[in-house]
């Protein structure tokens, strides 16, 4: 697909820098691109030097330019790269000089939409590409990269192919009953339904361990009111981003702050101390929202007093963990202070002072985010390819009781569904592919 208009666009972040990209894409590309470089042509991929000129003839500024002929650029349509010297306001002429001999501003994500319409890029590539600009961390940058080299692709095709083979001996089964099929063939039907079952959940349960590496892991640090929740926070970050009081409720709304540990970005969140006997409105909407971080949030940090026997507002807290299937960490802090809570209340507890060292409790985060992190599990990264998995994988279970009863019809249908679904990821399905598969393989309609 070709479009009649050139769309252009600054490539690079607005400031001062020492280079400024502007990309032209489209028909007139080279056209224009020629009249500002008063070159007569442009040698394809070959970076060449020259002045740039405006429409009175004065030269705005010398920079190089890149030709890429079609089809072989990144939207698949004629694109001229001016790498200019950095600046707004030199971007701003030449931007401006493309305008006028016929180009049009792109709108956002334009040239990778062209790009993906043009079949240069699939649907997951063009994903990892936006987070990719926006990824946080290192882990961001490697696991999108991942999906960048095709991995995500490949693995839905895999999956394709499969159910592509399982539509078209059913549609086969049900249109040509007469003709010789494989006495095998629904054996080997139950084996790859069983396998895609397997890849798709393992691939969700990896995906749901490592949500947190595209926008950062969620830590959410809870206790009763006066535990150290706030000295901790500011600690972590190095400066005093929460207030430090005596007076218990003195948090009253979560605090959300960003920081690296390691090579991980995470979003810790301070929370309102959880207690029973406040008659503060704000207060307890404050607790509330406590309660709703802990469901939301990858890791946990529970303090309790060491310096305080444990309480009720402790046990209630205790017991909330019991039932959570999520990392959870249990400090207790204040240990520079004389010892009064009963450790036996506690298992797998780490000490500390929030006031003084907290390295024992960064080195627990750590190796749990890495554990997270790291592995040779496909991982998804948006809640778009989440979504088309989890959907892929309920009709993939729905289909196995027609199969099992013979409504091959229904077998179909969900079959169908899936191949839908896992294919929003990429490219969407076409029956024609189905047909492909019947005619070619069993040779039918002859």
């Amino acid at each position: 697909m070709f479009y009649d208009d050139t769309i252009v666009a600054i490539a690079t972040a607005n400031g001062i820098g020492s280079i400024s990209i502007i990309r032209l894409s489209g028909a007139k590309a080279l056209e224009i691109a020629s009249k500002i470089s008063q070159k007569n042509s442009l040698k394809p991929r070959f970076a060449t030097l020259s002045y740039l000129y405006n429409n009175q003839n004065e030269p705005i500024d010398e920079g190089i330019l890149i030709y890429f002929k079609a089809p072989y650029s990144f939207t698949g349509e004629d694109i001229v790269e001016f790498q200019l010297h950095g600046g707004i306001a030199i971007s701003n002429i030449i931007l401006e000089e493309c305008l006028n001999l016929g180009a049009r501003m792109a709108n956002a994500g334009e040239f990778s939409k062209r790009a993906f319409l043009n079949g240069k890029i699939d649907l997951s590539k063009a994903e990892a590409i936006s987070k990719i600009i926006e990824a946080k961390s290192s882990d961001a940058v490697r696991l999108l990269a991942r999906q960048l080299k095709g991995e995500l692709k490949d693995f839905v095709e895999d999956i394709r192919e499969d159910l592509l083979f399982m539509l078209a001996y059913t549609e086969v089964s049900i249109d040509y009953a007469e003709e010789d099929l494989p006495t095998d063939i629904f054996e080997k039907i139950e084996e790859k339904i069983k396998k895609i079952e397997e890849k798709l959940q393992n691939t969700l349960d990896a995906s749901k361990r490592r949500e947190g590496m595209i926008e950062g892991f969620k830590l959410a640090i809870i206790g009763k009111p006066n535990v150290g929740k706030s000295s901790l926070l500011n600690k972590l970050l190095n400066y005093d981003r929460a207030i430090i009081s005596d007076i218990a409720g003195t948090t009253r709304d979560t605090i959300e702050e960003s920081v690296k540990i390691g090579t991980h970005i995470v979003k810790i969140v301070d929370t309102a101390g959880i207690r029973e006997d406040t008659s503060d409105v704000i207060e307890k909407i404050g607790i509330e929202k406590s309660i709703q971080t802990i469901e939301d949030a990858d890791i946990i940090v529970a303090l309790f007093d060491n310096s305080n026997e444990i309480s009720k507002e402790d046990e209630n807290i205790l017991d909330i963990l019991k039932d959570l299937d999520k990392n959870v960490i249990k400090v207790l802090n204040k240990s520079d202070l004389e010892n009064s809570f009963d450790k036996s209340k506690l298992d797998n507890f780490i000490e500390i002072s929030a006031k003084n060292s907290i390295n024992i409790l960064l080195e627990k985060i750590e190796k749990i985010l890495d554990e997270n992190s790291f592995g040779d599990e496909l991982t998804l990264v948006s809640k778009r390819q989440i979504s088309s998995v989890e959907n892929t994988l309920y009709n993939i279970k729905q289909a196995n009781t027609p199969l099992y009863s013979g409504e091959l019809e229904f077998f179909a249908h969900f079959i169908t569904e899936a191949l839908h679904e896992i294919s929003n990821i990429t490219r969407p399905y076409e029956n024609d592919e189905m047909l492909d598969v019947m005619f070619g393989e069993f040779c039918l309609g002859k």
